[in-house]
């Protein structure tokens, strides 16, 4: 019975629904901006520069236009060249942004680097809700407000996790989102486990991909598919 529990919580939850939210050769269903954003080689690529109209000012995202998620597990692959990107999910579009979308909620973060893949961090938010390898709860501080990040274990050594991230390679990624409990995958291995008890926490949102202010950097998204209840 032990072993069935595990295997389960390792698993993860079980879905009824499955959905591609990409068709391979464009951006139906996308939503951001098109100097910024295409279909390269399969696959949908977010380029930014250091120059013209692909330099970019603030962070930006390409928005799946499908509705919003709840309770979900959503698997990709993904391959970065320079700077920071993410998806994500259980957000809000705060405004058109001078540079497309401006986005606020959970992130499932990766970069061209080696400390930030695989946490969860809070766009336009709390910050970062858990370091990599780490297992959090998110509570509410005396003043009944803030948010306070308690560390309550591990899912991992941060730096076997990322030496198993091919750079600039595709890397397997997975985020399942069960009520409050939120967990992160990369290559098959947990990266981040937080269970949000504060107040901030959200229910619901719409997904999105991350460009990233900065360096000019290059990143690429494919096989996305979508399980939930609905």
């Amino acid at each position: 019975m032990k072993l069935i529990i595990l295997a389960t919580l390792v698993a993860g939850f079980a879905f009824a629904g499955e959905q591609n939210l990409f068709n391979g050769k464009d951006l139906t269903g996308w939503e951001g901006n098109e100097k910024l954003w295409s279909v390269q080689d399969g696959a949908i690529t977010g380029k930014t520069s250091s120059e013209g109209d692909a330099k970019i000012k603030h962070n930006t995202f390409l928005v799946w236009k499908g509705g919003t998620v709840s309770d979900f597990e959503l698997n990709f692959k993904y391959r970065i060249e320079k700077g920071n990107s993410g998806v994500q999910y259980r957000s809000k579009t705060i405004t058109p942004g001078e540079n497309g979308p401006i986005v606020s909620g959970y992130q499932a973060d990766f970069e061209a680097g080696a400390t930030y893949s695989g946490i969860l961090y809070e766009e336009r938010g709390r910050g970062i809700l858990a370091q990599r390898g780490q297992k959090t709860k998110i509570a509410t501080d005396a003043d009944g407000k803030k948010p306070k990040v308690e560390v309550t274990g591990s899912v991992g050594d941060s730096k076997e996790i990322q030496a198993a991230i091919k750079s600039e390679d595709w890397n397997e990624y997975r985020i399942v989102a069960k009520g409050n409990h939120l967990q992160h995958f990369i290559n098959g291995k947990a990266t981040a486990d937080v269970t949000d008890e504060h107040s901030g926490a959200a229910a619901e949102g719409i997904l999105a991909l991350q460009i990233h202010a900065g360096p000019a950097m290059v990143v690429q998204f494919k096989d996305l598919i979508l399980k939930t209840d609905k």
